[in-house]
């Protein structure tokens, strides 16, 4: 296929990223691949369009190379009733669109070829004939998330049968129009199961020792090779379970060694299984923090004669800078990078014309992609609404140029504000503090959130770009707004107030102030044990330095941590001088329900459980907060009990309401309605319960584009 040259002049930075290569008979512009993501549009009776608009702003971003969502290979494959499998609901003619839209833009495509095995969450789900749909796996062991479904173990004879229909998906990919295939191996899914021995207790040629549980691996790859001969053929990896008691360091570069004979052409390394209690994709996993197994496994490549297999390395890499700092030493030829192109889909584009400033950073968070994709919700991105919408929300300049004024600067101001300047809008943005940024500029005190600073950063440089004017430290008023053709208003937030004897000593404060001016040396009692509070108690105890908080996560897991990444790549935010304490001087307090809750899913545990491993006190179930005193929070515990929490300092995390001058605001909206201009009020202007930055975010998107389409 032809390649589409870089940019004229590529930052030195980039060099090895920005440099083309092969992947077996493909010739790629550059070493960055876009890692599989499940986003449900596979599914969508719209004829491709949704994920063919989706695929194309990728790939016309300069990706070199794009890796779909996975493509289960067979009714039985599927993870959830959003999966796609190739034959069946208009699969292949909904692919063969997204294809050619790769194609257009000069990008290649990979499809991954998938079987959930145990991991498939099949409540409800039937296959093509209306037969509820079997859960199947190497042995009949359920999972935790299964909901109390035990999968079939698989006879003899269906294993020989699923290898089939991987080869049968692999010769569909080439009919559609695929460059090559990617058989997903890795996160625990079947092929993973078959691997190990906590999921495969089998005693038969498909299991019974390491040789034999990694039979199917191997004849997989065997048939979908002969399946497609002329295809690039990639497995995604394993590179470590970390499942204890699960496959070996050593048996995974055993694996590596029957496979590489085989005609592979790539290896992706994958980390970790869905149910490892090891974070890996999460915030606070530090940034290239898996390159270690990566190398590890490239070396076992490069030791062999079958040099000519590449080597990808995956996960916690937010920029290109930290694919360029992976590559330097030419031990690994390519990087995947998943949700960073969620949050940008020009992120290649724009580094390689040395604009890293506009690049819309990927925050970790997961709030919008992977716990929508859990639970079956439409995938998107907090820091990109438009992600997995860009059919309905098209990139396309305006023919209508309209003064738009955005009041309020942050994530939902932002948001609206930067559309409506990248579609041609005059954009003015209103915020009556002097940065922007409103609570992402507080999340980005937190250590392991120092990225949320990025969002706000790229916005700001792109606003300045396209000739908005960013209006600081004043508040708009009804006379600057009357000539407006679409105001949106995103005042957002303020931490709410607690209403308790002594709430007015100076040793109380709010987590704004808190976080924004740091909490002086002696005990601390947390009020309130949502995100906020689990957030505020991680800024009272844990390092700034993210090397520094590598190290401690690399002991307290047992894993390896490359040091290739981290420290090279700058601080998103520099970090304050600030008093850290140890954990047992830090109590969080919780009325009722779980704490950290308002976190998402698959990141809640992870929060909350880095404070108990640092030993701050977590109190549930308190019945009253009673007065506060100087050293001393009293409350009335679970029991009835009345009694004092050491507190020298108090900070109020009890959750958040709408900012000052609501009334006036509200006044304001009404006024400008009357006057006959067009206004919407988004996020936590318009609702602060429950208000979290995916809605707000996703509400001032859908009102710009009504009010200035």
């Amino acid at each position: 296929m032809s390649t589409v040259a870089s940019a004229p002049v590529v930052p030195d930075s980039l060099r090895t990223v920005a440099s083309p290569w092969t992947l077996g008979p493909l010739h790629l512009r550059n070493r960055v691949v876009m890692g599989s993501m499940h986003t449900g549009l596979e599914v969508l009776d719209d004829g491709g369009a949704a994920m063919a608009a989706f695929y194309r702003e990728r790939a016309a971003g300069g990706v070199g190379c794009i890796v779909t969502g996975g493509i289960a290979v067979s009714d039985e494959a599927r993870g959830g009733p959003d999966f796609a499998v190739f034959g069946t609901g208009g699969a292949d003619e909904r692919f063969r669109v997204a294809v050619d839209a790769v194609h257009e833009e000069g990008g290649a495509v990979l499809a991954q070829l998938f079987h959930a095995g145990r991991y498939a969450l099949a409540s409800g789900m039937v296959d093509r004939h209306g037969r509820p749909q079997r859960v199947v796996a190497p042995s009949a062991l359920p999972w935790a998330a299964a909901r109390g479904v035990v999968p079939t173990e698989l006879s003899a004879a269906e294993v020989e049968r699923t290898v089939e229909d991987f080869a049968a998906a692999a010769r569909s990919a080439r009919t559609i129009g695929f460059d090559g295939v990617e058989i997903m191996a890795s996160e625990g899914y079947l092929v993973n199961q078959f691997q190990s021995p906590l999921t495969n207790l089998r005693d038969d040629e498909w299991g019974g020792d390491p040789v034999r549980r990694r039979r199917f691996a191997v004849e997989v790859v065997r048939a979908v090779r002969a399946a497609v001969p002329d295809l690039a053929v990639t497995i995604r990896l394993s590179g470590a379970d970390l499942m204890p008691g699960s496959t070996t360091d050593d048996e995974v570069d055993a694996l590596v060694h029957e496979l590489l004979p085989l005609g592979l052409d790539g290896i992706s390394v994958g980390i970790g299984w869905h149910e490892s209690r090891t974070p890996t994709v999460q915030a606070s996993v530090p940034h290239g923090a898996w390159l270690a197994y990566a190398e590890r496994i490239a070396g076992v490549v490069r030791a062999s004669a079958h040099l000519g297999v590449r080597v990808i390395a995956s996960n916690r890499m937010t920029d290109l800078r930290d694919g360029e700092a992976v590559l330097r030493d030419g031990l690994v030829d390519a990087v995947a990078l998943a949700r960073p192109f969620l949050a940008d889909p020009e992120l290649v584009r724009r580094s390689l014309d040395g604009r890293f400033d506009v690049v819309n950073t990927c925050i970790g968070c997961n709030q919008a992609c992977l716990d929508h994709s859990i639970v079956g919700a439409p995938v998107s991105c907090l820091v990109n609404p438009r992600a997995g919408r860009e059919l309905a929300f098209p990139a396309r300049p305006t023919t209508e140029p309209k003064r738009v004024d955005v009041i309020g600067g942050g994530p939902a101001g932002i948001a609206a504000a930067v559309d409506a300047a990248r579609r041609g809008h005059r954009v003015t943005l209103w915020e009556a503090d002097d940065a922007l940024g409103g609570q992402f500029a507080l999340a980005a005190a937190i250590p392991g959130k120092e990225d949320y600073a990025a969002t706000v950063r790229a916005a700001r440089a792109e606003l300045d770009d396209r000739g908005a004017t960013v209006r600081l430290g004043r508040s708009a008023t009804a006379a600057d707004l009357l000539d407006s053709d679409a105001v949106v208003v995103a005042v957002g937030v303020v931490p709410r107030a607690l209403d308790v004897p002594g709430v007015d000593l100076p040793h109380v404060v709010s987590y704004e102030t808190a976080l924004r001016d740091g909490v002086p040396a002696g005990t601390v009692a947390v009020v309130g044990g949502g995100g906020i509070g689990v957030d505020t108690a991680a800024f009272l105890v844990e390092s700034p330095d993210e090397v520094v908080r590598a190290e401690q996560f690399a002991e307290r897991w047992g894993v390896v941590v490359a040091a290739d990444v981290i420290g090279d790549v700058p601080q998103r935010l520099p970090a304050a001088d600030r008093v850290l304490r140890p954990g047992d001087q830090v109590t969080v307090l919780r009325r009722t329900g779980k704490f950290g809750q308002g976190v998402g899913i698959t990141s809640r545990w992870v929060a909350v459980g880095r404070l108990r491993d640092a030993g701050v006190h977590m109190v549930g179930g308190v019945q009253e907060y009673l007065r506060i005193e100087p050293g001393a929070l009293w409350i009335r515990d679970e029991d009835g009990v009345e009694r004092a929490v050491p507190a020298d300092h108090v900070v109020v995390c009890v959750g958040q309401e709408r900012a000052p001058g609501a009334d006036a605001d509200e006044q304001l909206v009404a006024g400008l309605r009357a006057a006959g201009v067009p206004v919407e009020v988004v996020g936590g202007a318009r609702d602060a319960r429950s208000v979290d930055a995916v809605r707000a975010t996703s509400e001032a998107l859908a009102a710009v584009r009504r009010l200035a389409p």
